[in-house]
């Protein structure tokens, strides 16, 4: 199943292989890799590994992630990249991430991009759950996972090896009856 998720302003697809660039880019950023557990990539070689493997997603006859590229309707422009990654079929569960380019930030295209995923998960997908979790200092990030309907259930202590040490995390969750959707 190709990904091609549209909201107002975005458009959440599939990644090309062309994608490399304006994701190592994003990668590259120490206010994105800030809160990130896996650093900065080793390459461009590894950039392009992992849009490559991104890319490949679509022709799978069954997928276990759906990551893509968020891109601006009105310019065109690479936004970020958010994925929703399946877990075992029997929990109908996924957990979605998320990094936008800071200049985006502070501007409801996370809580739009991530709104529009739960709605393709509980509703294409027929999920159950989606979780979600951050640093418990990624305000921005648990905001906006707040503003989309989810609930923080818990905190994971020291789970996060970052660059200043271990962070805390938090946990947060939406049920598939709890998602009041997008325009709510």
């Amino acid at each position: 199943m190709n990904l091609s998720i549209q909201s107002s302003r975005l458009l959440i697809r599939d990644f090309s292989k062309n994608d490399w660039e304006a994701l190592h880019h994003l990668y590259m950023m120490p206010e994105t890799v800030k809160y990130n557990p896996s650093g900065y990539p080793e390459s461009e070689s590894a950039t392009k590994k992992l849009v490559h493997k991104w890319s490949e997603q679509q022709e799978l006859a069954s997928r276990d992630e759906y990551t893509g590229a968020v891109i601006d309707k009105a310019t065109g422009g690479f936004v970020g990249v958010i994925s929703l990654d399946l877990g075992d079929a029997k929990y109908r569960k996924a957990e979605v991430w998320y990094k936008l380019l800071p200049e985006y930030w502070g501007k409801g295209y996370a809580t739009e991009a991530v709104t529009s995923v739960l709605a393709f998960g509980f509703g294409e997908l027929k999920l159950h759950r989606i979780e979600c979790g951050c640093s418990v200092h990624n305000l921005g990030s648990y905001r906006v996972m707040e503003k989309v309907g989810m609930t923080r259930e818990g905190i994971k202590r020291k789970v996060l090896p970052l660059d200043d040490g271990w962070h805390d995390a938090y946990v947060y969750g939406i049920l598939e009856g709890e998602f009041v959707g997008i325009g709510k």
